[in-house]
């Protein structure tokens, strides 16, 4: 087998394909399928994996050599090459990019340390482990989807956990599952405080050393060791973010993406996959079990089980009341009769009586759909938005000196720039002073610190303060950025949702399915209605996503966001392709797609310009939508071929739409 075929660490559309090289006998032990080697291309060293060997090449000129193998680790799994070509086909990108996600960069220290042949790092898996499955008896489904996971099936599963902190441990239960069937598992979480509390339920179920924690927060070197040992097999079950997702666990049993509505599952660099279709596609390649879960639902996970892809995981209507907490709109008709400022007024007298009243037997949750103190400005005379002078950022306030009404130029920064506002003046009116188009947490903080006197007030956020992870049973007032909500022991007496309006009045199309997701996942950490627990959602009572809360029923919430949908022709009943890019680029690019041939039914929305950067959509119908990739591809392959020299980012179906 003299010819080795070796993808290139290149990303050019156009050269997305395995070259040919031969290999010398001085590397034929070590060149083997799934090891990095360096090889010389168009005049320079570039990086690659083997993917095969071969006794001859289709390549009609003479071969180069392969320059050197890099390490004999195969770091490269034959199930996971296949995922990322199917990756990459799927959002119209390259191999070389999704592979570059999905193994991490080589540490030659740990290499070394552990010799590939070494004993087992970890424990073999107790015959009897701990798994509590009665937690899933509370669901329809639960028994019979465990039962089909224990005998080694693929059973797909949308489910819809049950409010309150039991839900690490669920997990913990269908992973001891597949363990217990001799198979691995996987799952992946939106940030390292869920992984911290799947991987402790997964410790006492399963027991220590069972599992490894790929995170963010881990140093390259212990990050790429844990990766080994999954790789080495070593170790059966990962829990991590959303790298994980690529995690090279052998004979995967279970995929479990939990919450995947966060747009932390959102993949930030290019081909841009969201770990829900990652794990969904990785599933089917290795016929391995799927779990998308989640206190609320997205419409992707409802088309899942619309198309029969996946079956239901919900618990009935008498088990959710009796575990979810008593949920009140502040707007509500009542409400309104009797505080008629309750409708405008930010924190109406229910939400104060509740906080109150809550106040005596535990800590109570405010959640603040903005962090900082004043995120936003804008003129007190004519309320225009204010605007950075150098770099027309928005203005913020970022503490209390000066202030708005009292000369609040003078503390007021560029939230982009980060330039101090001296001498800011209106450029509509004249004005120099400002007013609060928003309020952010820590100033939320502030006001309640006033409004309840003694009473020990404590903010979370992803800001220069941090996040907390956990905060204790005694009385307090913890207000926090969704997502950055801590968890309390015994859970919370009572919870605050603060403007609400400024959630449903995002201008995306995600907006009211991010604030049923984020309402439902504060509301989660309360107490039980039976236990006293109370949530109030200072939001419009007649919205549907209010009503969805309420009623705690996010699967009907979900059922009527696909309905719309489709009705409006998104994503997931449509297929979506953005491209982004300098105006010429990205007319450039239609050209070539029009003169090339899109699939028919494909509908070109745009482009539309926002100074130097253009936008434009490419819409088909679902069935369809392999198709418009591979025609966006073979049209970014043109461009790439000929060194056109502006690159137009290409996203499909891309979590963001505004």
């Amino acid at each position: 087998m003299p010819v080795a075929r070796v993808v290139l660490d290149v990303p050019l559309a156009h050269l997305d394909r395995p070259f040919d090289y031969l290999v010398p006998a001085s590397l034929d032990q070590d060149a083997q399928p799934g090891v990095r080697v360096r090889v010389r291309f168009s005049g320079r060293l570039v990086n690659g994996f083997v993917l095969g060997r071969a006794e001859e090449s289709t390549h009609a000129g003479k071969l180069a050599r392969l320059d050197r193998v890099v390490s004999a680790e195969p770091v490269l799994a034959p199930e996971i090459l296949r995922l990322a070509r199917d990756l990459a086909d799927y959002y119209a990108g390259t191999l070389a990019d999704v592979l570059r996600l999905a193994v991490p960069p080589r540490h030659a220290a740990v290499e070394a340390a552990t010799p590939a042949d070494s004993s087992p790092a970890f424990e073999a898996m107790p015959a009897a482990a701990g798994h509590d499955l009665d937690l899933w008896d509370r669901y329809r489904t639960g028994p019979a989807f465990l039962r089909a996971l224990a005998s080694g099936g693929a059973p797909a599963a949308v489910w819809t956990a049950l409010p309150g902190p039991t839900w690490p441990a669920e997990i913990a239960a269908a992973v001891g599952t597949a363990l217990d069937a001799g198979r691995g598992a996987l799952v992946v979480v939106p940030d390292g405080r869920d992984a911290a509390r799947v991987s402790a339920a997964l410790a006492v179920s399963a027991g220590l050393h069972q599992h490894v924690v790929l995170t963010a927060e881990l140093g390259p070197a212990e990050r790429y060791r844990r990766w080994l040992a999954v790789r080495r097999g070593q170790v059966r079950a990962v829990v991590g973010t959303r790298a994980a997702a690529f995690a090279p666990v052998r004979d995967l049993g279970l995929a479990v993406v939990w919450d995947d509505g966060d747009d932390l599952h959102a993949e930030p660099r290019a081909p841009y996959p969201h770990v829900r279709e990652v794990l969904a596609r990785r599933a089917e390649i290795e016929g391995a079990a799927l779990v998308v879960g989640g206190l609320a639902r997205t419409a992707e996970a409802q088309s899942l089980l619309t198309s029969g892809r996946a079956h239901a995981v919900e618990a009935p209507r008498l088990v959710v009341r009796a575990s979810a907490p008593a949920v009140r709109a502040a707007g509500d008709d009542a409400e309104l009769a009797r505080d008629p400022a309750a409708r405008s007024a930010r924190l109406p007298s229910l939400a104060w009586d509740a906080a109150r009243t809550a106040l005596l037997t535990g800590p109570v949750l405010v959640q603040v759909p903005r962090r900082g103190y004043l995120p936003a400005l804008a003129c007190t005379r004519c309320r225009t938005p204010a605007r950075c002078a150098v770099c027309s950022g928005p203005l913020a306030l970022a503490g209390v000196a000066g202030g708005p009404g009292r000369g609040g130029s003078s503390a007021a920064h560029c939230s982009w720039c980060g330039r101090p506002a001296v001498g800011w003046t209106c450029g509509e009116c004249g004005g120099t002073e400002f007013r609060a188009l928003a309020v952010g947490h820590r100033r939320t903080a502030e006001e309640l610190g006033r409004a309840f006197a003694g009473v020990v007030v404590r903010t979370s956020g992803r800001d220069a303060e941090g996040v907390i992870d956990v905060v204790g049973p005694e009385p307090a007032l913890v207000v926090a950025t969704p997502g950055a909500e801590p968890v309390a022991e015994g859970g919370y007496a009572a919870a605050l949702l603060l403007d609400g309006w400024e959630l449903l009045g995002r201008p995306d199309l995600r907006a009211g399915e991010e604030a049923v997701r984020r309402w439902l996942a504060a509301a989660a950490l309360v107490r039980s209605g039976a236990d006293g627990g109370k949530v109030i959602l200072v939001a419009d009572s007649q919205a549907r996503q209010v009503q969805a809360v309420l009623r705690w029923d996010p699967a009907g919430s979900a059922e009527r966001e696909l309905a719309e949908r489709a009705e409006l022709g998104f994503p997931p009943a449509s297929r979506l392709a953005e491209m982004v890019g300098p105006p010429v680029a990205v007319h450039d690019l239609l050209d070539i797609l029009q003169r090339e041939g899109l699939p028919p039914g494909a509908a070109v929305l745009g482009p539309t310009q926002n100074g130097d950067e253009a936008r434009a959509l490419i819409r088909v119908p679902a069935a369809i939508g392999q198709a418009m990739a591979a025609a966006v591809k073979a049209a970014q392959s043109v461009r790439s071929a000929r060194k056109s020299p502006d690159h137009v980012r290409v996203r499909i179906d891309p979590a963001e739409i505004g």
